[in-house]
C-alpha cells in the first residue's frame, strides 16, 4: 500500500501551511481563549477559498477530496486550533449534510454566506432526554400548508451562540423512520437563542428554543426516513472532530519536545531522562497510528460519505492519542504546560471535550464492537 501524498496533495498542505505560519501563528493563543466566534478569521479563510473546500463544485464549493481537507485542517490546527474549528464549522458540520440533501433553491439561500464566512451553521441535534440515545429526541416538525412549524428544545450545539443558521433535528413521525431535519434561520419567529453557557474548554453554547417556530416549507432538509441518511453525513462531522482531536495533540507534542529539548534539571536537559523520552516515544507510537487509521477513514469512501466501523475506529484512536499526547506533553512541561501561557493546557481541555462529542468513546466501542460480531448490539431496556 501506497502512503505518500500526491504532488497535488503535497503542494496544497503546504500552501497551507505557509498561509497558517504567515497569517495565523501570531494571535493563535489570543484566539484560543475568547469565546466569540472569529469572524474576521473565518472571513479570511473564505478569501483563500478554504471554506467549502471539501463540497461539490456544483454547489460553490472546492470539489477536494475528503482527505485532502483533513490534510488542511492538520496544517491549520497545529498553527491556531481556532482556525480549525472555523474550517470545520465551514466543510466537516452541519454545512456538509446541508450540501447532501437541500433541495437547489434551499441551497443557493443559504450556503453562500456560508462559504464566504459572513454566515455560520450549527446543528440542532442533542436535547435534555437525547444525547448518546439521539433518535429519542422530541422536537417535532409538522408541515402546514406553506410553513413547517418546529417545537421543541437543542442544547450542547457547537457554534449555536453565534450562528446564523441551524440544521436541526425533528420528529415528523414515530420512530427512528419518522425522524428528518429542518433549516432554521436565526431571525425565525418563534426561535429563542438562550443566554451563553461555558465548556470546561472555554467555547459556549446556547440553549435553542423553538416555540411554533415557523420556517418556509421549502426548508425542509428530510422529512422522512432521513436518520441514517442524516447520520451518514454525520460521519463527516466525526472525521473532523478527529482530526483536530489529533492535531492538537500533535501540536502539545512538538511544544513539549521542543521544552524537553532546551529545559535543563539536575544539569541536564529533560530529554536526557530516560522517562521523559518513554513518553515520546509511546506518543509517537499512538499519534502515527491514529494518523493512518484517520487516513483510512478519510480515503475509504462510500457514496462519497466515509463508512461507519472506519470512522468510529479513527475518531476513538484519534481522540485517544490527542488526549493522551496533550496530557502527558502537560506532564513534561510542568507548571509551564499548566499555565495558560501555552497552548497545551488549551488542548487538553480541547481533546477532552472531543472523547464526548459527536460519540462518546463508549458509544464508538459498541459500534466497533457491533462490526466484529456482526450484529447490533441494543443499549436499550428491554
Amino acid at each position: 500500500m501506497d502512503f505518500a501524498l500526491s504532488p497535488e496533495q503535497e503542494a496544497l498542505r503546504d500552501s497551507v501551511r505557509g498561509f497558517a505560519r504567515r497569517t495565523l501563528a501570531d494571535r493563535a493563543l489570543e484566539r484560543a481563549h475568547d469565546p466569540g466566534y472569529p469572524w474576521d478569521l473565518a472571513a479570511a479563510l473564505g478569501q483563500q477559498s478554504l471554506l467549502g473546500l471539501a463540497l461539490p463544485e456544483a454547489h460553490g464549493g472546492g470539489g477536494a477530496a475528503l482527505l485532502d481537507a483533513v490534510l488542511v485542517m492538520e496544517e491549520l490546527a497545529t498553527v491556531c486550533p481556532t482556525s480549525a474549528d472555523v474550517f470545520q464549522a465551514g466543510n466537516f458540520g452541519a454545512i456538509r449534510t446541508l450540501s447532501e440533501y437541500a433541495g437547489e433553491k434551499l441551497r443557493d439561500r443559504i450556503l453562500p454566506p456560508l462559504l464566504d464566512g459572513t454566515g455560520l451553521i450549527a446543528l440542532g441535534m442533542s436535547e435534555p432526554e437525547a444525547g448518546s440515545a439521539v433518535t429519542d429526541l422530541r422536537t417535532t416538525a409538522r408541515v402546514e400548508g406553506d410553513w413547517c412549524v418546529v417545537n421543541g428544545t437543542k442544547m450542547w450545539s457547537t457554534n449555536s451562540t453565534d450562528a446564523t443558521v441551524f440544521l436541526v433535528y425533528a420528529r415528523f413521525g414515530p420512530g427512528a423512520r419518522g425522524i428528518g431535519s429542518v433549516i432554521v434561520e436565526r431571525d425565525a419567529p418563534g426561535l429563542t437563542v438562550g443566554p451563553p453557557e461555558t465548556y470546561m474548554s472555554g467555547e459556549q453554547w446556547s440553549l435553542l428554543t423553538f416555540d411554533d417556530c415557523r420556517v418556509p416549507v421549502e426548508n425542509v432538509l428530510i422529512d422522512s426516513d432521513g436518520f441514517k441518511r442524516q447520520i451518514s453525513a454525520f460521519n463527516v462531522e466525526r472525521i473532523g472532530n478527529a482530526t483536530r482531536a489529533l492535531s492538537l495533540g500533535r501540536l502539545c507534542y512538538s511544544t513539549a519536545r521542543d521544552h524537553a529539548a532546551t529545559r535543563k534539571q539536575f544539569g541536564k536537559t529533560l530529554s536526557e531522562f530516560q522517562g521523559v523520552q518513554w513518553k515520546f516515544a509511546e506518543m509517537t507510537v499512538q499519534l502515527d497510528a491514529a494518523q493512518l487509521l484517520l487516513y483510512r477513514a478519510a480515503s475509504d469512501l462510500h457514496d462519497g460519505l466515509p463508512r461507519a466501523r472506519e470512522t468510529a475506529i479513527a475518531k476513538y484512536a484519534c481522540n485517544t492519542a490527542g488526549f493522551n499526547a496533550a496530557n502527558e506533553s502537560l506532564q513534561v512541561m510542568g507548571a509551564m504546560g499548566y499555565s495558560t501561557q501555552t497552548l497545551v493546557e488549551y488542548c487538553l481541555r480541547r481533546t477532552r471535550g472531543w472523547m464526548i462529542a459527536g460519540g462518546s468513546l463508549e458509544m464508538l466501542r459498541n459500534r466497533i464492537a457491533e462490526s466484529v460480531f456482526g450484529t447490533r448490539f441494543s443499549q436499550r431496556a428491554s
